[in-house]
Formats: structure tokens, sequence, C-alpha cells
């Protein structure tokens, strides 16, 4: 098994530009650091505007943004959320053909990462999708393939979206977990912040130190 070699870049910007941003005709194993300069909550790709409160979200300064991958939205906000894109190209020996497991191995990865940064009793979710009441809203009420748990909460997730030419898994994480926040972007027919307490386990980690892991726990990957 060759070495891989992961290119890392980081950019900082709007969530809508990141998430516009093209796959490259070529891909090779790259991890993309975010660093986001404006609120925003970003919808899955097919996700009705409906699910959240437009009004509520002006007011409050948070940009309304719809990414290419599937899921539920969510809440990104400067300083609150570590974000990252890991890309491999199809055929790549970390590529699985299956949709379903495509992520365990990423998911891996970060729980090393998050494992030696003294995050213990971390598990990779590799059982069919977990659905909850609100999962079909929210990315992080429901678990799926590769997230990293802490118990029942979520860590790391994790989505993705797929062309002929690789694979684009987008990752975050909370450092910051705010409840009354998501329960006012959501709105009236929303989660109430209580719901959502014990819905993440936060990383109390430097994004520093988090980034030099993952690269770690990618190269000892192969």
């Amino acid at each position: 098994m060759l070495a891989t070699v992961w290119q890392i870049e980081q950019f900082s910007g709007s969530a809508g530009d990141f998430h516009q941003r093209d796959l490259p005709n070529v891909i090779t194993p790259t991890v993309w650091w975010f660093d986001i300069d404006h609120s925003a909550v970003v919808l899955g790709s097919s996700q009705p505007i409906s699910d959240i409160d437009v009004v509520a979200c002006a007011q409050a300064g948070i940009d309304i943004v719809r990414r290419r991958s599937g899921g539920g939205a969510v809440l990104l906000e400067p300083g609150d959320v570590v974000w990252a894109d890991v890309l491999i190209p199809a055929g790549h020996q970390l590529w699985t053909a299956d949709v379903g497991s495509s992520a365990w191995w990423l998911g891996e990865a970060w729980r090393s990462a998050l494992n030696s940064l003294g995050m213990h009793g971390l598990s990779v979710h590799t059982a069919p999708i977990r659905h909850t009441e609100w999962s079909r809203r929210m990315c992080f009420a429901g678990v799926g393939g590769g997230e990293v748990m802490l118990g029942d909460r979520k860590v790391v997730g994790v989505s993705q979206r797929r062309t002929r030419a690789g694979a684009r898994f987008q990752c975050a994480y909370y450092q910051q977990w705010r409840p009354i926040t998501h329960e006012l972007v959501f709105g009236s027919s929303g989660p109430r912040a209580n719901e959502l307490v014990d819905l993440v386990a936060p990383v109390s980690v430097s994004t520093a130190a988090v980034r030099q892991a993952l690269l770690l726990a990618l190269n000892s990957l192969g």
C-alpha cells in the first residue's frame, strides 16, 4: 500500500462561497480548512426553506445558504464551529463505492485524532442511519455513517458529495453549542432549546491542535 500524501489548504470567507466551490477536475487527497467570517445556516440540497425561520435569521444577521450535499441544516457561527472538507479521488485505496460505509474510514481518522487530544470514549457510527424527531431538519439531530459520537451526543458531523472524479466529505464539529440560537433559527415549529442541550458534545481543544492531529491520523491510514 502506497502512503498517501495529503495536501492541506486553508481559506477564510463566507459559507456561501465555500459551499459553491467546485471540485477540481482532477482530485487529489486534500483537506480544505474553512474559517467562516459570518454566521450562516446551511440547508441540505433538497431541504425546504420552510424548515427555518427566514425572518428571524434575517433579524439576527444569519445568512441562508444551500449546500450541494443532502441532509438537514447546520448552523455555522464564527468561533463556534470548525469546518473541514476532505477530498479523495475515485479509485483511491480509501474509496468505497457503497455510500453507506464510504465515510467510516474518515470517522476513524477523526476519532483517532480527538482521542490523541484527550477525548476518550468516542465511537464511529457504522450502523444504518439513525433518525430522530428533528433529524430531517437538523443534521446534528440524526446520525449517519462515519459520524463520531460520544455516547448519544454527536461530536463530528459528516455529509458528502460524490462525482465521477471522487468524493468531498464535509465535516464539522462545534467548539461551542448554543441551543437557544438553534431554537431561533428553526422557529416556532422547530425544536425547543431544552430538547437540544444534550444533542452535541463540543470539542474544547484548540483548532490548531485538531488540524495537526487529524493530519497525523490521515497519514497513519496509509
